[in-house]
Order: structure tokens, then C-alpha cells, then sequence
């Protein structure tokens, strides 16, 4: 059967295609909803993932970082991938 998507934006237009469909023999039926997404969590590809609060404590690491003289430049030469 096929299908029509009709985007509206009055409660009138929809009791007007309500009352259309009595005559002209078609069904109105509410969208599915696409999945449960929240502010918490969200589905990408199947797999749910939880938002994080957004705050790390990081003192533990100050103390690794700020004792040896390591910078960004240093460490991406020594994490480079070898192709």
C-alpha cells in the first residue's frame, strides 16, 4: 500500500485530513517513534552510548605530566604509527 508523509502545523489541518479520510478512504496513523533518545543516552549503529557529566579530575596525572618534561610535539614524534 502505498504511503504519504504530510508535515502540518495546526491542529486544524489535521482534524481537516481526519475528516478527508472518512470520505476518500484512507488512514491517518501517528509516526513510530525512531528510538529512545535521551539527554543521558543515545543509539549510534546499534549501540547505546551514555553520556558522560562532563568533569574529570585530572590531579593524578598533573603530578606524571608536570614531573618530567614531556610536550606535545615530543610525544607525537614517539607515538607515531610506523607504516
Amino acid at each position: 500500500m502505498p504511503e504519504v508523509i504530510i508535515t502540518y502545523k495546526s491542529q486544524k489541518t489535521l482534524d481537516a485530513l481526519k475528516d478527508f479520510a472518512k470520505y476518500f478512504d484512507f488512514n491517518i496513523s501517528a509516526p513510530k517513534k525512531k528510538s529512545s533518545i535521551t539527554k543521558e543516552n543515545f543509539v549510534i549503529n546499534g549501540v547505546t552510548m551514555v553520556r558522560g557529566s562532563g568533569t574529570i579530575d585530572n590531579t593524578e596525572m598533573n603530578k606524571i605530566f608536570s614531573t618530567n618534561s614531556i610536550n606535545a610535539k615530543d610525544l607525537r614524534s614517539k607515538w607515531q604509527r610506523k607504516k
